[in-house]
């Protein structure tokens, strides 16, 4: 399979789709893709097995934890901005909500309707973390105890979102380029499963090494080198 790279793809669907259905439909792809790459990344460490986490948890507690709640929340604001209205205080956005008017074809365009429905309905999650949590603070949910939850967020629930979002997409590809879009396992050098593997290793030289110290072959505190 040819790889494109971004510059190259959005010709292709400029050409296939028009510049103004092509321009956008390349950017929201773009967008869902980087969206899965975080969200593998987000998986790979805390989502996959729970040894990893005990892994995590042994090197850097606090560190790690803070690192989960940023990518669960900029998880959830990704899927939400994609979901936006087509103008929110006056200003346009880049949204799936903007696609169905770019497509001339009365039943393409009523498939592509129905299914933006369905992905909102599967998104509606994230856009109530990101109103009342994640971009604003509210004052009800933060200081009234028995203020209406949040919406219950899951990884199950991510997982369906992002489906949702791509069969929007999908919809479109199959009507302009005849192809599907495929979002498999995106994994760049140096990710998640990289810096794993070295935590891992790093933890058994800091055992050696601590063996080392009760036998008196070294001295030294637990960081010997000035990082």
């Amino acid at each position: 399979m040819v790889q494109l790279t971004a510059e190259e793809s959005k010709h292709k669907h400029i050409k296939e789709m028009g510049t103004a259905l092509g321009t956008q439909f390349s950017e929201l792809w773009q967008q869902v893709a980087y969206l899965h790459f975080k969200w593998q990344e987000f998986i790979e460490l805390f989502g996959t097995k729970p040894t990893r986490v005990e892994l995590l948890n042994q090197v850097a507690p606090a560190f790690f934890h803070m690192v989960q709640k940023l990518l669960w929340e900029e998880t959830l604001l990704h899927i939400a901005r994609l979901t936006d209205a087509p103008r929110t205080a006056g200003r346009e956005n880049l949204t799936i909500r903007n696609l169905p008017e770019l497509v001339s074809d009365p039943a393409a365009k009523r498939d592509l309707e129905m299914q933006v429905e369905t992905a909102l309905r599967e998104t509606k999650f994230c856009r109530d973390w990101r109103n009342r949590l994640l971009a604003h603070c509210d004052l009800d949910l933060a200081v009234n105890e028995h203020a209406e939850p949040l919406n219950a967020a899951s990884k199950k629930q991510v997982d369906e979102a992002l489906v949702a979002v791509v069969r929007v997409l999908n919809l479109v590809s199959l009507h302009y380029s005849q192809s599907d879009l495929l979002f498999p396992g995106i994994h760049k050098a140096g990710g998640a499963l990289s810096l794993l593997y070295i935590l891992d290793k790093g933890l058994e030289a800091k055992e050696r090494r601590k063996e080392r110290l009760l036998r008196g072959e070294i001295s030294g505190n637990d960081y010997p080198r000035d990082l």
